[in-house]
């Protein structure tokens, strides 16, 4: 395993999307984040906490489940469901989908299904700690932390202290 990013280069990833963020809608007032489960919501918290520094205002977090709206329900084993939680409406708001690790796209396109029946945004932007290429989807994200050349062969593991016990990026061979 070759670790690519560690503590203090996810905390400066998060602090540049928080500002980045913060440029691009010129100001927080009716931005919400939503991270996808599971890293994707602590890391949301993390850009939230960074958010408030900048702009002296807490931002709402939501947490999404994407797991019954995912493409290969028939090929994988029956998914655990996890909590769909929103703090309020999301009808005519900005959301920042928040997530680990982009990869293919698929897991956004089943994020934007099941944020579509929670209501209209106005609009969704997409923020990712990684982006190692390789889609199979024409999906971007808004905000990267870090972009990762990688092999399709290979893996990016993420950790976060919050849910891991410890804290980095790694890219390891796939078995």
């Amino acid at each position: 395993m070759n670790r690519v990013m560690d503590e203090a280069d996810i905390a400066r990833a998060t602090r540049r999307i928080a500002h980045e963020i913060v440029e691009r809608n010129r100001g927080i007032g009716d931005v919400i984040l939503v991270g996808i489960l599971t890293r994707g919501v602590p890391l949301a918290e993390r850009i939230r906490a960074e958010l408030a520094n900048i702009e002296d205002v807490a931002v709402d977090v939501g947490s999404l489940d994407i797991g019954l709206y995912r493409d290969d329900l028939a090929s994988r084993p029956a998914p655990v469901i996890g909590k769909t939680a929103m703090p309020g409406a999301i009808d005519g708001r900005t959301v920042v989908l928040v997530d680990d690790v982009l990869f293919t796209g698929r897991t956004i396109r089943a994020a934007l299904d099941a944020l579509s029946d929670l209501g209209r945004p106005a609009r969704i932007q997409l923020a990712v700690l990684a982006d190692r290429g390789h889609r199979e989807l024409p999906i971007r994200a808004d905000y990267v932390g870090k972009n990762l050349p990688t092999a399709e062969k290979e893996r990016v593991t993420v950790h976060l202290a919050d849910i891991d016990g410890d804290e980095g990026v790694w890219i390891e061979e796939a078995p």
